[in-house]
């Protein structure tokens, strides 16, 4: 019943609430919530007959439902059939656009990430950045949907988005739209250690994965001293990747179990049995933009002792959404916050994040300027708690950060990383947490 309303034609909706409204008393006493929507039709017949101007009820309809979901929290949402299209295509690794992961903030466009080798990753635009104009148009107050929409446009078409970065002026940022073909794998050694940044999670993550894995093990003659997995940036993507990536460092057991809203609604899974990599010590590469399906991974193979997690505190998105298509999608879909997500060893990240075994700061922290750079799931309007009370850690100088006149060129943290595995560090960590 719940989805049938809701994606109810405009088109007859009085008759649609008349009949539920009669309904109403063999309905567990849902009476106020039938009173409610004929209140929501009342409004609606009255915005259509004396607002100002002619009102266009589709978009009307849509925007209620958009505020409905968004004040459950930040990640359920209703997407239009357009955009359920090219949500399927976006999944797949290759579509149009700019190559930016964001979210809304009191209005504001604010940039989650961006994605590796795309128009927006190369002009500079970081994790944090608010985007608060688009060709000299203000896009403040839109809906997130709305300013999506107007960053979209023909392949190689110009576009100039105004950022506000903390600390800075506004300036502008002319780019040029592109297919997207994100490579959500690539691979490279560094003498005897192979470098796997997995940069999202879509289709082709798992399979990309594995062609990385035999890369470093060719590229290093066969003296693999140790693997750095690379989830730094990582918004996360598909639940049965982040499994499927967790698989190829596990010999068997759990990976991760979600939990719904009825006591029974528990899904486990687990690793197959064999370690592709053969106990190769890993290393993992977290900071505060690796969310969801890198939290996932980061969290397995932490809980399983099977990695060192090097960086700082991750994004802390523990839900997972479920894509409900509407009419078999000629309605557009809901994208719905249906369960909760947890690590082998049971714990919420939600709000909290996956907190690294060895803190290495990617650049100097004045302990006089201290502030959060970018955002974080606890952030987000309406987010979710975490229901075992788990918080994430408050702002301080992470002890081991790069020294003074440090080349901000050189990566800090790959370079720590690399050396742990070197040094025997990551080996004798894992031992001792194991014992």
């Amino acid at each position: 019943m719940r989805v049938a309303w809701i994606a109810a034609p405009v088109v007859g909706l009085a008759a649609c609430l008349g009949a539920l409204a009669w309904s109403a008393p063999d309905d567990g006493g849902r009476g106020d919530v039938y009173q409610q929507l004929e209140l929501f039709a009342d409004v609606l017949g009255r915005v259509e007959h004396d607002y100002v101007t002619e009102i266009d009820e589709k978009q009307a309809i849509e925007a209620a439902i958009q505020g409905m979901l968004s004040s459950l929290d930040p990640h359920s949402s209703y997407m239009d059939a357009q955009e359920y299209r090219e949500m399927q295509t976006q999944t797949r690794g290759e579509y149009g656009g700019l190559g930016i992961e964001v979210t809304s903030e009191d209005g504001i466009v604010k940039v989650v990430s961006p994605i590796d080798g795309t128009p927006a990753a190369r002009a500079g635009i970081q994790a944090g950045d608010y985007l608060t104009a688009i060709n000299g148009q203000s896009i403040v107050g839109l809906t997130l949907n709305e300013a999506v929409r107007q960053m979209r446009g023909d392949v190689g078409s110009a576009i100039t988005v105004t950022v506000a970065r903390q600390g800075q002026d506004p300036f502008d940022v002319e780019l040029q739209r592109e297919i997207i073909n994100v490579r959500a794998v690539t691979a490279r050694v560094d003498g005897d250690i192979g470098i796997i940044r997995i940069s999202t999670f879509n289709e082709r993550t798992s399979a990309m994965l594995q062609d990385a894995i035999r890369t470093v093990r060719r590229d290093t003659g066969g003296r693999l001293r140790g693997i750095v997995v690379d989830l730094r940036n990582n918004p996360g993507g598909l639940l049965d990747q982040a499994i499927e990536v967790s698989d190829a460092f596990l010999d068997g057991g759990e990976v991760v179990s979600t939990r719904g809203r009825q006591q029974g609604d528990v899904q486990r899974y687990n690793a197959r049995r064999g370690d592709d990599l053969a106990g190769v010590p890993v290393v993992v590469l977290i900071n505060g933009a690796s969310a969801s399906a890198a939290e996932i991974v980061a969290g397995a193979l932490q809980d399983r002792n099977r990695a060192l997690i090097v960086g700082t505190t991750s994004f802390g998105k523990g839900s997972v959404q479920t894509v409900i298509p509407l009419q078999g999608g000629r309605d557009g879909a809901l994208r719905l916050t249906t369960a909760r997500y947890y690590t082998p060893a049971g714990r919420s990240i939600q709000g909290a994040g996956i907190e690294p075994d060895m803190e290495v700061a990617a650049r100097r922290v004045d302990p006089e300027r201290l502030r959060r750079i970018g955002i974080t799931e606890a952030d987000l309007p309406n987010a979710l708690e975490n229901e075992g009370g788990a918080q994430r850690r408050g702002l301080h100088v992470p002890a081991d950060q790069p020294p003074e006149n440090w080349n901000e060129g050189d990566d800090y943290q790959m370079r720590r990383a690399e050396e742990f595995l070197r040094s025997g560090t990551v080996a004798e960590r894992l031992r001792q947490r194991a014992g």
